[in-house]
């Protein structure tokens, strides 16, 4: 009887233990996969690779990547919105640049960018080159030489830029951007993914709802 006992407790302790094993599992796995999120998967190069120009907190729980084209009037226009929504969502999400040039000077606006981002002036660049787009890149008069004129307010070496318009690493980045966009089917810009989906629609609400259900998807 004795021994019936202890076999039982025994049996009884054991079962608690895988239960609890069972329990503890499952817990830390789906922390694993909120903690991963879409970092973790396999494509997530794809759509973020090591050279490309992000803006946020590397922390963020989620992934913003904007394909945009400096040259793009749409691009121009949302802009604005992405300051506001970076602002809004501080912390959160990081903003990832990557090109898709459908304009006859968007490759030139993009060497020039790349050519300001190694003199620490990227974003500062960006902002010019949307803030004079209708000036340099009118879609019927188009004078993209007046870039040559606001690169110095910037403080840019505009000799330095003008010897790195052929760096063979631009030229790898562009290509590698134009070839990621059509696996993506990026067919037009400004194009958003967040943690990997595509934004349906244009403008920032659609941003916005796709960000606010991707947070909600990751638990924040």
């Amino acid at each position: 009887m004795k021994n019936k006992k202890v076999i039982i407790s025994v049996a009884v302790t054991f079962a608690f233990l895988i239960g609890l094993f069972i329990v503890a599992t499952s817990v830390y796995k789906n922390e694993e996969a909120k903690d991963l999120s879409f970092k973790a998967q396999t494509q997530y190069s794809l759509f973020v690779p090591e050279y490309a120009v992000r803006k946020g907190s590397p922390d963020a729980k989620v992934i913003v990547v904007e394909f945009f084209d400096p040259e793009c009037e749409s691009c121009r226009e949302m802009h604005p919105h992405i300051h506001s929504i970076m602002s809004d969502y501080e912390g959160k999400i990081q903003l990832v640049m990557r090109y898709a040039a459908f304009h006859g000077n968007s490759i030139l606006a993009i060497q020039i960018l790349e050519a300001a981002r190694l003199q620490g002036k990227y974003w500062e660049a960006l902002e010019i080159l949307f803030q004079h787009q209708p000036e340099w890149g009118n879609h019927h008069h188009p004078r993209p030489e007046l870039i040559w004129e606001f690169l110095p307010r910037l403080g840019i070496d505009v000799e330095e830029v003008r010897k790195h318009l052929a760096d063979a690493k631009t030229q790898e980045i562009i290509a590698q951007d134009t070839k990621d966009g059509q696996a993506l089917n990026v067919t037009g810009t400004p194009t958003f993914f967040v943690d990997g989906k595509k934004v349906q629609g244009y403008g920032p609400d659609p941003l916005r709802a796709a960000i606010d259900e991707a947070l909600k998807a990751s638990g924040n």
